[in-house]
């Protein structure tokens, strides 16, 4: 392996030269206390930045072994030192050094989820930021003193204040990851304790701004208060700290059980907020967030309208029994979905990959998917309706297929007859109304009739086909771009997910596209259903990492920037992708 000193001799030699001759500085180096890795090197200042690594040996790094001596405390602690390498870029005035590009210096830290990444590395024998940097030019014209600085001199500044024990601000990286191992003990507990989700008692809910993930401050908001009738109480593996300052060892707040729940109250009061924090509570979130103790059963799905959708060969017949022309739904597919249908579609899907609860606000729903009140079934008579609505389904997709529903309703109290827990919202506190909703459905006669005929159908199983999975462009095996958080372009195609609510990272959408070319090529020709295929790539992500995902460079390499994605998120991007074509099963 070469050394620093010969990175600085490689850099004189190519002083001034055309970018192009950055290509030699490609490979590793040792320093006195650190090794260097620089995987790729860009073509030119304005091509994608070129991945380094920096990896420091535990013998220097001394990061004490308990605090990732499992898959929950690795991930947090991962999570933590990407932020430290961010904020320590960021406190740098090592500034941008000619075009573009150029002086850049980078890691893929996230946003308030704690998520497993890429961006560092742990093992028993060492530590590793893998990192972007821009190497600097004068048009294409390399800056060799200034790229000396940055990879000799900054790189390892960074490296020193953030991968070394001592450095660190070593108690807040402890409460990081004990919060962490608090949240998945709750959630593990969940399915024991009845339960689909649980809100802390002071947990503040409201985001500063409808596009802001930060909290709203707490002189402005309100702690969440839950109501005796509800509230349950966790015992934690690690002391948290109370609001008085004193520490506690159990957790007090609000249990959502399984069954339908229904989330009501006057509009702005807090319904579609509490709705927003349990759909994200399916991943942990930093310590601060006010949502860190939210905590939802991993496996939710955030079920909504989505006009023009492809729905690709899926029974939606529970829902919508026929359509015009006689046209069956038992094997229903269209590439321009209507809201109804879409939602329809949302659920079984769901149903199909294994999810056991689904999460839906009535303001992003079809209305007529959501109930027919009576004066509209006086009107459209049944036989003319294909529609059976929600309303008369959710109880039985509960019973049984075991599927939760945690539905925000505002102004549809047909709900009431079937729901087995009624929230309701009045200025972002809770009440329990259950009682009350139920008088009111004794003594408030709806006069409207179930439109069930038949029993909802169980689900069938459908084989993605590997020959419509094509993540190829002209003569590249693998073209995967991610243009946000909610679009990847996966070869010739485009995947729009506009209204897939929990995918919170455009780095988790990056590592969902190349998830897509995994299952092509490793589970596909193996015929395996859906459910199956994302099963299997669960364990690959368990047993190989993430960086599995990078086709690139060897493994081992720079992986890219990838978040892990969910099951759930990867399968709505194959149910979404227009290309794609399923075998479906008797």
């Amino acid at each position: 392996m070469k050394t620093l000193d010969g990175l600085k001799h490689i850099l004189t030699r190519i002083d001034g030269r055309g970018y192009k001759a950055y290509k030699e500085i490609q490979g590793a180096y040792d320093g006195d206390w650190l090794k260097l890795y620089i995987d790729h090197v860009q073509s030119d200042p304005f091509a994608a930045p070129t991945t380094i690594r920096v990896r420091v040996h535990h013998t220097i790094s001394k990061i004490p072994s308990d605090l990732w001596v499992n898959h929950v405390r690795c991930v947090a602690l991962r999570d933590f030192l990407a932020r430290v390498v961010h904020r320590s870029i960021h406190s740098r005035a090592h500034g941008r050094r000619g075009v573009d590009t150029s002086g850049l210096i980078a890691i893929d830290a996230g946003g308030q989820e704690i998520l497993e990444r890429t961006a560092v590395a742990v093992t028993p024998h060492w530590v590793e930021a893998r990192l972007e940097v821009g190497l600097p030019a004068a048009g294409r014209t390399i800056l060799s003193k200034h790229a000396e600085a940055l990879l000799c001199q900054e790189v390892p500044h960074i490296a020193r204040q953030s991968l070394v024990w001592s450095q660190l601000p070593q108690q807040i990286c402890q409460e990081h990851v004990e919060y962490a191992e608090n949240y998945a003990s709750i959630q593990q507990m969940l399915p024991s304790r009845g339960l689909v989700a649980f809100v802390a008692d002071g947990s503040i809910l409201p985001r500063e701004r409808g596009d802001s993930p930060q909290p709203l401050s707490v002189e402005q908001a309100k702690p969440w208060l839950s109501p005796d009738s509800l509230h349950v109480v966790f015992e934690l593996p690690h002391p948290i700290r109370n609001q008085s300052g004193g520490m506690m060892q159990s957790i007090r707040g609000l249990g959502i059980p399984h069954g339908i729940t229904l989330i009501v109250g006057g509009g702005y009061h807090g319904k579609s907020t509490l709705l927003q924090a349990i759909q994200h509570g399916v991943y942990p979130h930093v310590p601060g967030d006010g949502r860190e103790y939210v905590v939802t059963s991993p496996d939710a799905v955030k079920v909504r309208a989505e006009d023009g959708r492809r729905i690709e060969h899926v029974d939606i017949s529970g829902f919508i029994r026929h359509l015009p022309q006689r046209l069956s739904t038992t094997c229903f597919s269209t590439d321009n979905a209507s809201g109804s249908s879409s939602q329809a579609a949302g659920i079984v899907e769901a149903l199909e990959i294994g999810s056991r609860v689904i999460l839906v606000d009535e303001d992003t729903s079809a209305t007529n998917f959501l109930v027919r009140d009576a004066r509209m079934q006086a009107l459209v008579k049944p036989c003319d309706e294909p529609i059976t609505p929600f309303v008369d389904r959710v109880k039985e997709v509960y019973e049984k297929l075991g599927m939760s529903t945690i539905l925000v309703l505002g102004g549809c109290g047909d709900y009431f007859d079937v729901a087995d827990h009624v929230i309701a919202m009045k200025e972002f506190q809770p009440m329990d109304v259950t009682s009350q909703a139920k008088d009111i459905a004794q003594t408030h006669y709806t006069a409207r009739c179930q439109e069930t005929s038949t029993p909802f159908p169980s689900v069938r199983v459908r084989i993605p086909q590997a020959d419509s999975l094509d993540p190829s462009y002209g003569r590249k095996e693998r073209k995967i771009t991610v243009r946000s958080t909610r679009e990847i372009v996966f070869g010739e195609a485009s995947i729009k997910m506009e209204a897939v609510e929990q995918l919170v990272d455009v780095s988790q959408t990056r590592a969902v596209g190349h998830a897509l070319a995994i299952m092509k090529q490793r589970l596909m020709p193996a015929h395996a259903s859906m459910r199956d295929a994302v099963a299997v790539l669960e364990e690959i992500f368990d047993q190989e990492g993430l960086d599995v995902l990078s086709p690139y460079l060897p493994f081992g390499a720079h992986p890219g920037n990838f978040a892990r994605p969910r099951m759930q998120e990867i399968a709505a991007a194959l149910n979404r992708l227009r290309t794609i074509r399923f075998k479906q099963l008797d």
